[in-house]
């Protein structure tokens, strides 16, 4: 339902234009909005409510009738009796009519997307209610998941909505109490670089509004509307999987996640045992600092001793000492390209458990 605010906008925009006074009743006689004092009036309201005319003059005011799908929803009163005023409240009940509609099929959309990211329509379903809200099916869409780390209470759904108020091509809406989305209708043929472009300009608009620690995600960009939840359960999952594994960034893509998408979906036991067959009863928490500095500067070279042991200040014979005692604890050699990838994954699967152990407190 459309607000009293915006129908109070709206009469005094009309009036400023106009210079005719309005108010707004329901069809209890109840004064919505006005200009200015006239309770006077609602008696009238209410029999003018019942009667079949649409509009008619009583007491010196004219009285106008707006309808919501047939069912009368306001009663109009515009101030005056002469044909100037009656012209006034003829365009002021029409403009209001006209919100009323749009405002009823932003509503309707909105719980379409809603339901439509959360599969809780049939098939047959998306295809018979996009047709009835004017939603083309075959547009490639992508979703963008936004958090702040002050959740809903940094108030990001109406900045967003705002700065795509002039647009058709995305729809902006909330499921939940942490993030707001937004279901983008994409045109160029290079979808992923308008997503990155569209996600990252996002970044930029919420910082200039003030709002920080903000971390935005996206899906794959899908065909066909009912492949959008799939979309949106893929931003869903980035979002999570670059508070683990990209901690730096602030714009994941689902795209992006490689193998720590796949770490993300193990079940915690079969992490722990996996972690017991690579480090024993050990545990890379237990690595000082200068072993842990070692492993990520070799890993960032991509197992280049040479490069390594330069950005790090070091002798390269110190460098192959360091790995060598890293061996004798592991049992693996990072300078192996399968022990490597072993010992990599199993830094990313102990990082993922205690992320997960610190979700549960």
């Amino acid at each position: 339902m459309i607000s009293n605010q915006i129908l109070q906008n709206t009469i005094e925009g009309l009036k400023s234009i106009s210079r005719v006074d309005f108010c707004i009743m329901d069809v209890d006689g109840k004064e919505v909005a006005s200009t200015t004092d006239m309770r006077n009036s609602s008696g009238a309201a209410v029999d003018f409510a019942v009667s079949p005319a649409d509009s008619q003059e009583i007491q010196g005011y004219q009285f106008f009738k707006i309808y919501d799908e047939q069912q009368l929803e306001y009663v109009l009163v515009a101030g005056g009796s002469d044909e100037n005023v009656y012209m006034a409240g003829r365009m002021a009940a029409f403009q209001i009519q006209n919100l009323l509609v749009a405002y009823k099929e932003r509503f309707d959309k909105d719980n379409f997307i809603k339901n439509l990211l959360l599969d809780n329509l049939l098939l047959v379903d998306i295809y018979g209610r996009a047709k009835k809200l004017h939603i083309q099916t075959d547009t490639p869409r992508a979703v963008i998941v936004i958090e702040t780390g002050g959740g809903r209470d940094n108030n990001v759904l109406e900045p967003v909505r705002a700065h795509y108020s002039g647009s058709s091509r995305e729809f902006v809406t909330a499921v939940d109490e942490e993030n707001v989305i937004v279901v983008k209708e994409l045109a160029e043929s290079d979808a992923a670089k308008e997503m990155d472009r569209t996600a990252r300009a996002l970044e930029l608009f919420l910082q200039k509004e003030g709002i920080g620690d903000v971390r935005i995600s996206y899906g794959t960009v899908v065909e066909d509307i009912k492949e959008v939840s799939r979309s949106y359960k893929e931003a869903k999952m980035a979002l999570d999987v670059g508070k683990i594994f990209f901690e730096e960034r602030n714009v994941v893509a689902y795209s992006e996640l490689g193998i720590g998408r796949l770490i993300y979906q193990l079940p915690i036991p079969l992490c722990k045992m996996f972690i017991r067959e690579i480090f024993g009863g050990k545990s890379p928490d237990d690595f000082d600092e200068e072993t842990l500095v070692t492993i990520d500067k070799f890993f960032e070279n991509s197992l280049n001793v040479s490069e390594t042991s330069r950005q790090l200040f070091i002798h390269r014979n110190t460098l192959v000492y360091r790995l060598d005692k890293l061996q004798k604890s592991t049992g693996l050699d990072l300078r192996v390209f399968e022990d490597a990838i072993t010992f990599r994954i199993a830094l990313m699967v102990v990082k993922y458990m205690k992320y997960m152990e610190n979700m549960d407190y």
